[in-house]
């Protein structure tokens, strides 16, 4: 159990009023916000989520067309060309994505625990998140799309590297139970042109990559149908994650690529949830990913100190995110 000091510091540092005129670039020094501060913004912690989900739910509210448009991108060409280079690898249990892989069961984990309570759904079916519709943004090779087509998940994956795309729909098509995602290689921002909306949007590992982490949060809630659910992980900006995430996993252990990850570009959990809040998204729940190097497993943690995940609504009324 992660100490709750760390708990206790975000809560306190994530007191927010008036956001609109505060900059993404003062977030690197979260403090000259949070002096500002009035309203108190808390979210649960792993551990004190409750369990229990009710079974045959009512329906979640359906979607409603999206007015909104964003016509800017956040790609980050730089990092497009470093995964589109080891696109091939993606199901290389042993390969480059390794951690991904190490990973995938302990995000599922998170996913199918606080989508089934939000949703109302039986977290003990096999095919819990039947009749709903999620999108995977920043598919990759659809190592995440495709068991979430398997619980039962009408799915979208979309990444911006063509390989990435072209691999998952090939692997995707080996089992009758994910050959029915839709695979397309596009972004956020072009889904939210087409006015697409999701009951549940996934960004796993994808926006320390992003130029924009902004607006990119932005898109993602556009996607968001009023009182569905938004899914985020990342790598926090601490020193700790830079000795784990980067010298470590890259440079001695060689788990990842070389310049996999640029530290300046992490995200810290309260750099977080400020970002999703300007999007009308709030973050409901946070846990963090700690790995076992005896057993060689990862497992849901609240020490949110390096690798994290939040959970987060939508409002269930149609509001206008921030510009």
């Amino acid at each position: 159990m992660a100490s709750k000091l760390v708990l206790n510091r975000l809560r306190s540092l994530c007191r927010v009023s008036q956001l609109s005129d505060v900059r993404f670039d003062k977030l690197r020094d979260p403090l000259s916000i949070f002096s500002t501060s009035q309203n108190h913004v808390a979210w649960r912690s792993y551990s004190e989520a409750s369990q229990p989900t009710p079974i045959n739910p009512p329906p979640p509210p359906p979607p409603s067309p999206n007015t909104s448009t964003t016509t800017s991108s956040s790609l980050n060409e730089f990092e497009l060309a470093k995964f589109s280079a080891i696109a091939e690898t993606w199901w290389d249990a042993e390969g480059p994505f390794k951690p991904l892989h190490l990973m995938n069961p302990t995000r599922l984990a998170f996913i199918r625990s606080t989508l089934c309570r939000h949703f109302r759904k039986d977290p003990n079916c096999t095919r819990p998140f039947e009749g709903l519709k999620f999108v995977d943004v920043g598919c990759g090779g659809g190592i995440l799309s495709e068991p979430l087509a398997r619980m039962g998940a009408t799915v979208t994956g979309v990444d911006a590297v063509d390989k990435n795309i072209k691999i998952a729909r090939l692997h995707a098509d080996l089992d009758p139970q994910t050959s029915s995602i839709e695979y397309r290689c596009t972004t956020a921002e072009s889904l939210v042109e087409e006015q697409r909306q999701f009951d549940a949007v996934i960004a796993l590992e994808v926006i320390e990559h992003v130029a924009d982490p902004a607006g990119f949060c932005k898109s993602l809630s556009a996607l968001t149908i009023p009182g569905g659910a938004t899914v985020i992980s990342t790598i926090n900006r601490s020193m700790r994650a830079y000795a784990t995430a980067i010298v470590a996993a890259e440079y001695l252990l060689h788990w990842l690529p070389k310049g996999t990850h640029q530290w300046s570009s992490f995200l810290t959990p309260e750099e977080l949830v400020l970002i999703l809040q300007r999007a009308s998204i709030s973050v409901q729940e946070m846990a963090g990913f700690v790995y076992n190097p005896l057993t060689g497993r990862w497992s849901l943690s609240d020490d949110i100190s390096v690798n994290f995940i939040a959970f987060g609504t939508k409002s269930a009324k149609k509001d206008e995110t921030l510009d």
